[in-house]
């Protein structure tokens, strides 16, 4: 299951909206096959595995990292290949939490007379698809909010300015978190402020995330690099002759507004309808601030390094002050871990 895992770690940037799954098929002590989901509508890891061994399969074990499929999408149900290729045991690490299958799968084997063990490796499998797992659970996609700070929790000189707080080896560590996200969320203060393009390099992936630009005054500059096909706009201001020239670049309008504001929950919904698992922020404290007071970030991505700003540089969350500690949003430690010079802190909100 182990390799299982690996395996699906290969399909970390490419399998989105599906969830990542690998499969290894064992006979006699040894891998017969293995296989990997490499993208959406493409054959399935169950299906390469298969392949690979193929008579082989017959009395073989199968591990897998996902509950196999039991519907017909754009590939055949899974489940299916595994009893008509003779497999006799299939290991899975965790259930399907797709209502299409939540269990379907496991029993069309059982009842086919094969042999089921889910569970092995559950919380490894559920760490590799957690923004699937969120989004067929909670009809929301896994928000991750990543913020680079010193180590007195400073974003930016006071001026604005931050580059580089965080060495080399977090940068492009950053990256790799920014290519397994489905959407890649910033503020309008940030495109004024840095003009980014938002988008992942030095990572090796055949799709960019769509890029959402978080403006309810829709100020968005036309000719901003961040302006381009793969973008959306969203905003709270039905402005027709700036969406069009933002439309005229490529980008995508739409308005999401609760009174003046973008509503982020409904932003969310949105996301949410177009299939997307993890959404990853990078903005200021502004945005930062009102994803955390609205109770929507379910982790923090924190590279801290190892430098002061002091108090006047600008802080990670613009929040009201707070008169008591219980009224403090608390986060649990989830991993600790030195990147080059500074720290990657992984914190996950407490529900």
């Amino acid at each position: 299951m182990t390799r299982a895992l690996k395996l699906a770690a290969r399909g970390m940037y490419t399998t989105t909206p599906n969830p990542r799954v690998g499969c290894v098929l064992v006979r006699d002590g040894a891998v017969i096959g293995e296989g990997w989901h490499e993208r959406a509508g493409e054959p399935h890891a169950e299906a390469h595995a298969l392949a690979a061994a193929g008579a082989a399969s017959r009395g073989a074990t199968a591990y897998v990292t996902l509950e196999p499929c039991s519907h017909h999408g754009r590939t055949p149900p899974c489940a299916n290949a595994l009893i008509e290729a003779g497999v006799k045991r299939v290991v899975c690490a965790m259930q399907d939490p797709n209502p299409l299958v939540a269990g379907k799968g496991l029993a069309a084997l059982r009842a086919a007379g094969i042999e089921t063990e889910p569970g092995l490796l559950e919380d490894e499998a559920r760490e590799l698809n957690i923004g699937f797992v969120s989004r067929m659970t909670r009809g929301r996609p896994w928000v991750r909010m990543k913020i680079a700070a010193s180590l007195d929790g400073r974003t930016a000189l006071a001026n604005g300015r931050s580059q580089w707080i965080t060495g080399e080896a977090a940068r492009r560590d950053g990256h790799k978190w920014r290519a397994r996200a489905c959407a890649l969320v910033t503020g309008i203060g940030t495109v004024r402020e840095d003009d980014p393009r938002l988008t992942v390099r030095g990572v090796r992936t055949s799709r960019q995330p769509l890029r959402v630009v978080v403006d309810s005054r829709l100020e968005t500059p036309h000719h901003a690099r961040i302006v381009a096909p793969g973008t959306l706009i969203a905003t709270a201001t039905d402005d027709a002759s700036r969406s069009a020239a933002l439309r005229e670049r490529g980008a995508e309008v739409v308005v999401v507004s609760h009174g003046p504001k973008v509503d982020l929950r409904a932003l969310l919904d949105e996301l949410q309808r177009r299939a997307l698992n993890e959404v990853h922020v990078e903005g200021g404290s502004g945005l930062n601030g009102a994803l955390l007071q609205a109770g929507l970030v379910d982790e923090l991505l924190l590279y801290v390094a190892p430098l002061v700003l002091g108090n006047a540089a600008r802080g990670m969350f613009a929040l009201p002050v707070l008169e008591e500690l219980q009224g403090a949003r608390r986060f649990r430690l989830h991993e600790v871990k030195r990147v080059g010079e500074d720290l990657r802190i992984i914190a996950r909100a407490e529900v």
